[in-house]
């Protein structure tokens, strides 16, 4: 059985997106960059052809695993419950610095710890001890640098104007 994709509705938008540039705008470059190199005779010594060949192998390989993904997706839907949840933007506080750190909470295809706020996953440490919990709830979060105590002192819904929930 395949492994469910947990997605927000914008991260489905994007895999279906990228999913349809992929079967036509990147399959058509690749038809004409291995018809070019066709067209450059001797196809045993053609590196023009070998490289457009890896480019379309990887393509059908992203597609298929694209198709799978979104074949198999679960969108996060809101929920009127107060705890963290998936697509849940969380502000915690370090108990020991002070510090405040903000998160969204996503499935683990989505996670991007690049993002503003970083979109971390609910199987990612920070996400597991997090979930389910309330504002005013302080969690031991374990990882590999060692264990920190946060605070949860903010849980909002995307796009939403107000502090929802804050302490």
């Amino acid at each position: 059985m395949a492994k469910e994709t947990i997605l927000t509705k914008e991260g489905k938008e994007k895999l279906e997106i990228e999913l349809e540039e992929r079967l036509t705008k990147t399959r058509q470059e690749i038809a004409e960059r291995l018809k070019a190199a066709i067209a450059l005779g001797d196809l045993s010594e053609n590196s023009e052809y070998d490289e457009a060949k890896n480019a379309q192998a990887f393509n059908e390989g992203k597609i298929l695993e694209l198709q799978n993904m979104l074949k198999n997706a679960k969108v996060i839907k809101d929920s009127d419950e107060n705890g963290v949840a998936l697509g849940r933007i969380v502000k915690l506080q370090d108990m020991e610095t002070g510090d405040e750190e903000e998160y969204t909470v996503v499935g683990t295809q989505e996670a991007d710890p690049l993002a503003d706020p970083p979109r971390i996953s609910n199987e990612s440490p920070v996400g597991k001890a997090i979930l389910g919990k309330t504002v005013g709830t302080v969690v031991k979060i374990t990882t590999p640098a060692g264990e920190f105590d946060y605070k949860i002192i903010a849980i909002n819904r995307p796009g939403s104007k107000k502090k929802a929930n804050k302490e």
